[in-house]
């Protein structure tokens, strides 16, 4: 019995490349499509059981990806998601493994690499493009090393990683170039880390966080 996939991205001549790639093998089929995240959602609940897998882009207009995929993942018949796009920061990335992706490849990716990894999302398992995999890889051991990552509950991994380069005297340019996320990223990070904290600016923010052992280096 073939992998039915439904197809959703916001680029006809990708998505045209994805459903040849997919029809051309006897195991796998493209049983819909869909060039917003909007479509997709609507869609989707109509082909079930059809729909094993969506090839989902996570740079869309309106509804993105990540937010589609939040929707349509989970739950008794859901589709597996496995995401394929250009985009593959930390955030992109971590953001659709929370909202219920299955896997992230880039677009870069060769047709059998692709196939393969829909027959494996299908079956429940993951796949990450060599690149992702590497960079998620340092990412969980970096906030390894985060002395008391635990002590602001409130904050996710990202905003503690933030607030304890904060409090060693980093400022944005220098988290920026740390992390390799834009400058603009940081800043919206540290907003909300002051909101969370209920703090007003960098100074209070970086003595609450030595406080509780962020931004002190190890004994």
């Amino acid at each position: 019995m073939s992998i039915g996939v439904f197809l959703v991205d916001d680029h006809p001549t990708f998505r045209d490349g994805l459903r040849v790639a997919v029809d051309s093998a006897e195991t796998t089929r493209v049983v819909g499509e869909a060039d917003t995240g909007e479509a997709a959602v609507r869609a989707l609940p109509t082909l079930r059981p059809g729909a094993d897998v969506v090839l989902m882009d996570v740079k869309l207009t309106g509804c993105s990806g990540i937010e589609a995929t939040r929707l349509v993942a989970g739950g008794a018949g859901a589709p597996h998601v496995l995401v394929i796009s250009a985009a593959d920061d930390d955030e992109v990335v971590l953001g659709a493994l929370r909202a219920g992706a299955k896997g992230f490849l880039d677009k870069a990716t060769s047709r059998d690499d692709l196939l393969h990894g829909i027959h494996l999302v299908a079956k429940g398992g993951a796949v990450f493009s060599p690149h992702v995999a590497s960079r998620l890889t340092t990412y969980f051991s970096a906030i390894g090393q985060v002395p008391g990552r635990v002590a602001f509950p409130e904050l996710t991994d990202r905003e503690t990683e933030i607030l304890d380069l904060l409090a060693r005297g980093h400022d944005n340019r220098d988290i920026s170039r740390q992390l390799v996320l834009a400058e603009k990223t940081i800043r919206n990070h540290i907003t909300r880390i002051f909101m969370k904290l209920d703090v007003s600016d960098r100074t209070t923010a970086a003595l609450r966080a030595r406080n509780a052992g962020l931004g002190l280096d190890p004994a």
